[in-house]
């Protein structure tokens, strides 16, 4: 199996862990079973696949690198928060810790279209995305502007870092498609 681009690779890897009802990549019993049927192939292959990509990314990019990857692309809410939290802590700004702290959240889950972002289960709240609600004294509106555009270039800047990576070790795989030109 060879993935279109970097991005289909790790949404695809960090959604096989919520795959199974397990919540983890539990791909080691299936292949028990099919040791005993035969080869693995069509979506349990896939699904293998990603399973084996999602632990060679979580063992092999920096841990900074996962984390902004994992509150990016994951699906699973556990550990997107963690690594929410452990973002928000790390990242350099001269806002204070709980604006740093939901302009980090907003960016990890932004507002979706629909009414209310009723098209997807992990959405937040309407107060969460006015700034006004990040501070608790209240700051000129074009500084808390200011303050959200510098961290969520700080955050696409960590996101094209940790893409760059993740395609090197997936190339060295073997598993991007090459586009002949």
């Amino acid at each position: 199996m060879n993935y279109q681009n970097v991005v289909s690779a790790v949404v695809r890897a960090l959604a096989a862990e919520t795959i199974n009802s397990a919540g983890g990549c539990d791909f080691e019993p299936k292949v028990q079973a099919t040791k005993q049927k035969g080869a693995i192939v069509g979506k349990e292959a896939a699904f293998l696949i990603d399973c084996m990509v999602h632990a060679r990314l979580r063992t092999q990019l920096a841990a900074e690198h996962w984390l902004v990857l994992v509150a990016q692309y994951s699906t699973h809410a556990e550990r997107k928060h963690e690594a929410i939290i452990a973002i928000a802590k790390a990242i350099r700004s001269p806002a204070p810790e709980r604006f740093r702290h939901a302009a980090v959240v907003t960016w990890a889950m932004p507002k979706l279209p629909g009414q209310d972002g009723k098209r997807s289960t992990n959405v937040l709240p309407a107060a969460w995305y006015c700034m006004d609600n990040w501070l608790d004294e209240p700051v000129a509106e074009r500084t808390q502007y200011r303050w959200k555009a510098g961290l969520c270039k700080e955050l696409r800047r960590r996101v094209d870092l940790a893409l760059t990576e993740a395609q090197e070790i997936l190339d060295a795989e073997g598993l991007i498609q090459k586009i002949a030109a």
